[in-house]
């Protein structure tokens, strides 16, 4: 069949495009759109971005604020552990107790907790029944008490939290729902005696619970009967 060939006026936007030398073919627009597609594609696939799908600068600064919290985190907890394994290992430096010493920590629970050497023998009893988190974290408060610098204060106390207190945590301390929420309320603004509630709830359980099976024990017993047989000796 022939070509009919269109004989009417030509419209004007279509006018305007010949005349600019714009009477290229539907597919070479196309063809060249196509290629342009092509050509960015290309150069998007050819940045380096590796921690999201776009190339802007809010989400680059975004994710490495993100990578580097993470990192400040991670340092922390370890310098943390480093820190908690060092004094978990140490015990306080005391000379040998003396005979005396040790038949007056029979007499009361204020007496062998004042003794240096007393905290560290009762320490070693509380390990054998695996509750030497007790005597660390009242180790720890009495530290606490100590410090009078507010930004060390403020990290002692996060580091006590996380370590003896936060329901996460494998060496936390037994305390009921009002000393822990009296915590909660004073961990907004920590001072030296943020645990001090916590702290005697400790102490007393130590106290009633562990003390006279403390005063029991073998490891106690032979304390008791080698500085006997020291002075029956001398």
């Amino acid at each position: 069949m022939a070509d009919v060939l269109y004989t009417g006026p030509i419209p004007a936007e279509r006018g305007v495009e010949l005349a600019m030398g714009g009477g290229r073919s539907e597919t070479s627009a196309l063809s060249g759109a196509g290629e342009a597609r092509g050509l960015t594609t290309t150069q998007n696939s050819q940045r380096p971005n590796a921690c999201c799908f776009c190339w802007c600068c809010c989400c680059s600064c975004s994710c490495l604020t993100v990578r580097n919290e993470e990192e400040r985190r991670k340092r922390r907890r370890r310098k943390r552990i480093s820190q908690e394994t060092k004094m978990e290992a140490k015990l306080e430096t005391c000379p040998k107790p003396s005979v005396e010493e040790v038949q007056m920590w029979s007499q009361s629970f204020d007496k062998l907790m004042r003794n240096p050497a007393g905290r560290n023998v009762f320490r070693e009893f509380l390990r054998t029944e695996y509750s030497e988190e007790n005597m660390l974290f009242w180790l720890a408060c009495e530290d606490l008490k100590q410090e009078i610098n507010k930004s060390a204060i403020e990290e002692k106390a996060r580091s006590i939290y996380e370590d003896y207190i936060s329901i996460l945590s494998p060496k936390e301390v037994s305390l009921d729902a009002r000393v822990r929420e009296v915590i909660n309320r004073k961990m907004q603004d920590p001072t030296p005696h943020t645990f001090e509630d916590a702290q005697l709830q400790i102490y007393t359980l130590m106290h009633r619970d562990s003390y006279p099976r403390f005063l029991s024990s073998s490891i106690y017993k032979a304390l008791v009967q080698g500085g006997s047989r020291t002075s029956s000796e001398s």
